[in-house]
């Protein structure tokens, strides 16, 4: 099958040809007919297939009647959305737009967080058929008042799976919310969840489900394979492959920002040309170090799972995992960035012991084992083969076990060692003044004392009886006698 028999208008034909492409691609050969019908669509294609063309072609020539070379902002509404959850991923998506849409007077847009809003407003308030937007930044502008979407024909979503493992979908309910509700909705994405199904049963009409491959599956074009390696030697071997010469281009997906800036800064230490990609990085950093990758200036670029989606490499022979993802779908986005077009790729993952779970899992995902081969000097830890030891505690602490003979014998009869009976510490007894009496036997006042001076204590000739007024009890002069 030929473009030309997709029923394509002649100026995205030409721009097709100039891009250098004749066949289309399984997923554009059934997803063009069906979006120039009209119809929802529900798409599935595992990355690298060209899906994007996919859906950008048909939503061109749906807007086609409507292109105008007038100045005013009026015959330039927002007649297309297209979501995305990365920045990447939408000037991937926008320069697709820009590239099949040169010949068709239509103006399109990237919005995305991390510049400056003010030339997205000023671009948005001259009008734009065609958006392409991640959902935190377009909704700033509808906050600002600078965008509107009363006349939106179109919407697609791209990477929906990615955007409810990045928590977006609460973002695009308030954008659906926004949006006429008699529109064309397009859902692309390289797996299908559960959850995903839900919300395209919630925004789509009677789509058409399209799948050109199973659920979660890999290209054949990619080789993969596994290092056994220990945890603490992870930087050591991923720096013995690199500098073994067979690896040009790399790259690399680590677990965190703050990894993926150490192990660029312990590869660029060791000799090795590398930069980092992550969230935390501006955008004007971001795209510096792709570029850098990909004119070839950069021989390693490591990664987080940001660049998972939305790195559009035309010709990357190798991905490494560092580290495994947390989510076993995401292993199928990081290695579909290798062996894309028909060309060949390889995988490469070291994996440590405490990571075997999770290649478990990935396993079962691709349903099939992925190769493991040893590398000389970088054994793996001792648990990493077979089950883990008995008596382990969490954490690989080892768990106190008693001797085998004291397990056979009763408790009573188990020998142990003497006690030494603490040595008691009398108190020391108070000493008490020497008394002038027999305490066992009763008070007997001494001779000569009289009982007015045993109950009367005499009192200290330095503290004379004070004289108080009559009135208050004290002494007063006797009456006179009668």
């Amino acid at each position: 099958m030929k473009f030309e028999d997709l029923g394509l208008l002649p100026e995205l034909l030409k721009a097709v040809h100039d891009a250098g492409y004749s066949e289309p691609t399984p997923i554009q050969a059934q997803a063009i007919p069906v979006v120039l019908a009209g119809k929802d669509v529900m798409g599935g294609a595992q990355t690298g297939t060209g899906k994007t063309a996919g859906f950008t072609l048909p939503l061109l020539q749906r807007l086609a009647r409507h292109a105008s070379s007038s100045p005013s902002p009026a015959r330039h509404p927002v007649r297309a959305l297209i979501l995305t959850p990365t920045r990447e991923l939408a000037m991937q998506v926008h320069e697709s737009v820009q590239t099949y849409g040169k010949y068709l007077p239509l103006r399109n847009l990237v919005v995305y967080g991390g510049v400056d809003i003010k030339p997205q407003t000023e671009a948005l308030r001259r009008g734009v058929e065609i958006v392409v937007a991640t959902p935190g930044r377009l909704l700033d502008h509808v906050e600002q008042k600078s965008v509107h979407f009363n006349q939106v024909e179109v919407l697609v979503l791209d990477e929906a799976d990615r955007m409810l493992d990045m928590g977006f979908i609460p973002d695009i309910r308030r954008i659906l919310a926004l949006l006429p509700k008699a529109r064309q909705s397009l859902l692309f994405s390289a797996t299908f969840s559960e959850e995903i199904r839900k919300l395209a049963d919630s925004m789509l009409r009677e789509p058409v489900l399209i799948e050109v491959a199973r659920r979660n599956a890999l290209t054949d074009t990619v080789t993969h394979r596994i290092h056994p390696v220990a945890q603490e030697d992870k930087r050591a071997l991923l720096a013995h492959l690199l500098k073994r010469g067979s690896l040009a281009q790399v790259l690399v997906f680590v677990g965190t920002k703050f990894g993926a800036s150490r192990l660029a800064h312990y590869l660029q230490r060791q000799g090795i040309d590398a930069t980092a990609i992550h969230g935390d990085k501006s955008q004007q950093q971001r795209t510096e170090a792709l570029e850098a990758f990909k004119s070839g200036a950069v021989r390693v670029l490591v990664a987080t799972d940001v660049a998972a989606r939305g790195l559009d490499i035309d010709d990357l022979p190798h991905v490494i995992n560092y580290e495994l993802p947390h989510v076993p779908e995401d292993y199928v986005h990081r290695i579909g960035r290798t062996g894309r077009a028909g060309k060949e790729g390889e995988a490469i993952s070291l994996v440590c012991a405490e990571e075997r779970g999770k290649l478990a899992e990935i396993e079962k995902l691709i349903k099939r084992p992925i190769e493991q081969v040893p590398v000389e000097g970088f054994a793996p830890e001792p648990e990493f083969h077979g089950a883990p030891e008995k008596g382990r505690r969490r954490g690989g602490k080892e768990a106190r076990r008693e001797p085998e003979t004291a397990r056979r014998e009763p408790r009573e009869k188990r020998e142990r060692p003497e006690r030494r009976e603490p040595r008691r510490v009398e108190p020391a007894q108070p000493k008490l003044p020497k008394l002038d009496f027999d305490p066992s036997k009763p008070y007997e006042p001494k001779a000569g004392s009289g009982e007015t001076a045993a109950a009367e204590p005499k009192r200290s000739p330095h503290r004379p009886k004070r004289p108080l007024p009559a009135l208050l009890g004290g002494l007063a002069k006797p009456a006179p006698e009668k």
